[in-house]
């Protein structure tokens, strides 16, 4: 038995003579290495926040890519100081790769999707969108998928392959926006003093923008009224508060002045055959 101890604490010995060193280094280096990978994603972090080119979702893919890199770096440093071939591991984890990629490929797809998204930036987080059928303003935007919140706060998740894939709305991207209603006064009406009180209604909101200049014409003789169109111009941020106003003072300012607003109507002409 004390042979058998002592042989025991022989190897021990010079297992940890041989390869002491070695553990010690990379334990440090993961330390260290761990350590710089988070310094670096707060200093791309900050990078990007100072840039008045890269927004907050692209600088948090940044910074995210900057910090698997080091740990990457640093993994591949302690496996050279045991000996270990890093070439054949990378070809390993090259072979791997592929044949993961062959069975996810639904899932490499949206991670491509959400590589185009984040370079050619079509949105924003914060933008109000609508796309792959649904709109809302976006709240995160990922490497797989892309999370918005509707009018009435409904969390949706679309996967960026859908997102890429079809025609992106993005009501967010302008600083200005155009209203446009329409009014339908009676053909008994004049049409003069209804443009007229139009653009009465028109000066009367501050919101409306004075260039591009707004305009008011008559759009279409329909089957029972005049469609006068009114188009004015104003900051996006008003867009929704400013058209429910006009609407509401243009019914107003027309009931004052007698200008009616006609209901659909048919007119039925009874023929009678006497016999």
């Amino acid at each position: 038995m004390e042979e058998a101890a002592t042989e025991y604490m022989d190897l021990i010995i010079e297992l940890s003579t041989q390869y002491g060193l070695n553990i010690i280094f990379a334990v440090l280096t993961l330390i260290i290495g761990f350590m710089a990978a988070g310094w670096v994603k707060r200093m791309v972090v900050k990078l990007c926040l100072k840039s008045e080119t890269i927004d907050d979702t692209l600088g948090a893919f940044f910074s995210s890519i900057a910090r698997y890199i080091v740990i990457i770096f640093t993994i591949l440093a302690v496996l050279d100081r045991f000996g270990i071939e890093t070439a054949s591991l990378i070809a390993i984890v090259g072979a791997a790769s592929l044949a993961i990629g062959l069975a996810l490929q639904g899932t490499l797809s949206n991670v491509a999707a959400g590589v185009m998204l984040l370079m050619f930036r079509p949105f924003k987080v914060g933008d109000f969108i609508d796309a792959a059928g649904h709109a809302g303003t976006v709240k995160t935007l990922g490497l797989f998928v892309t999370e918005m919140a509707t009018l009435d706060n409904v969390k949706i998740i679309v996967p960026n392959s859908q997102v890429w894939g079809t025609s992106i709305k993005n009501f967010s991207a302008n600083d200005n926006r155009r209203i446009d209603l329409v009014v339908g006064i009676s053909y008994d009406d004049d049409i003069d003093k209804a443009i007229a009180e139009l653009k009465v209604v028109i000066s009367e909101d501050d919101r409306v923008l004075k260039d591009p200049e707004s305009s008011i014409f008559v759009g279409e003789l329909g089957a029972s009224s005049v469609d006068l169109v009114v188009r004015v111009w104003t900051e996006r941020g008003n867009f929704a508060p400013l058209k429910a106003a006009l609407t509401r003072s243009i019914k107003y300012r027309f009931d004052e002045k007698g200008i009616s607003f006609p209901y659909p109507q048919q007119d039925v002409h009874i023929i009678s055959n006497a016999d």
